[in-house]
């Protein structure tokens, strides 16, 4: 069941075949006559200084998989020495994450039509630590993800909605994402109604940096409001191996004229 849920993507897993084959597209192109004895990886995000650019990408649910969890993802960051971005839909909580290590750490959010919800999971944010908030863009709702159907597939219970919305598994009732614990999150998360003004109400209730995941055109990362302009925003662009829709392998997106 679980492993389906890690190999496996939306509908006819278009996207998911199509990411592997562009990185198999990829070559490499050598350079000769060029010292190499001391290389240097090391980049800088936001200030922070990570051994390579190569962050953490927030992924929920970890513990369907390790029963630390996020809490061992962020432990391996830190030895790493790069950042951590955590999923709120994770099944360690922020807190929790916040005291295993002195990772540096972001936070990946939704805009919640409950604004509420939004609010006190990024002050949880900021009072363990965090340095930034990722806010996810790109998913107005959940893609069909049949492998989960077939298999029932129940989720395990989301610490971080606890005593905001309804977390209890039920075991008995797994048919697949949206009908499992999180299906309360879905409903209040992922919707038609995203829109622009969602990351400007986020900058008014926090000081942290703002970082856009999931811009895939130029057009979105030039797109203009006439209270917030994106593009003063950094924009990130996440692999995810569990494609939610189909369209290009993101390694194949170029943001250009930002």
């Amino acid at each position: 069941m679980y492993y389906d849920f890690y190999t496996g993507g939306a509908e006819d897993e278009y996207t998911l075949k199509e990411n592997g084959e562009a990185f198999q597209r990829i070559m490499i192109r050598p350079r000769i006559l060029v010292d190499v004895s001391r290389i240097d990886m090391s980049i800088t995000v936001l200030g922070y200084k990570i051994s390579a650019p190569i962050m953490v990408a927030p992924t929920s649910m970890q513990q369907l998989a390790h029963p630390e969890g996020e809490v061992a993802t962020t432990r391996a960051a830190a030895a790493c020495n790069t950042i951590m971005i955590l999923s709120c839909m994770s099944t360690s909580t922020v807190e929790e994450v916040a005291s295993s290590c002195n990772a540096v750490r972001f936070f990946q959010l939704y805009v919640f039509k409950r604004r509420d919800i939004s609010a006190q999971l990024v002050r949880r944010a900021e009072k363990g630590g965090f340095e930034a908030i990722v806010q996810t863009v790109y998913s107005p709702r959940l893609g069909r993800r049949e492998a989960d159907i077939k298999n029932k597939m129940v989720t395990p219970q989301l610490k971080n909605f606890e005593g905001l919305l309804p977390t209890a598994v039920n075991s008995n009732d797994g048919s697949g994402l949206e009908t499992s614990a999180m299906r309360p999150i879905i409903l209040l998360s992922l919707g038609s109604n995203q829109h622009l003004q969602d990351i400007g109400w986020l900058r008014s209730i926090t000081s942290l940096p703002i970082l856009v995941k999931g811009v895939l055109t130029h057009e979105d990362g030039n797109m203009e409001a006439p209270s917030l302009i994106l593009t003063c925003l950094p924009i990130m662009i996440i692999q995810h191996e569990l494609e939610q829709k189909t369209h290009l392998a993101k390694i194949q997106v170029r943001i250009v004229h930002c």
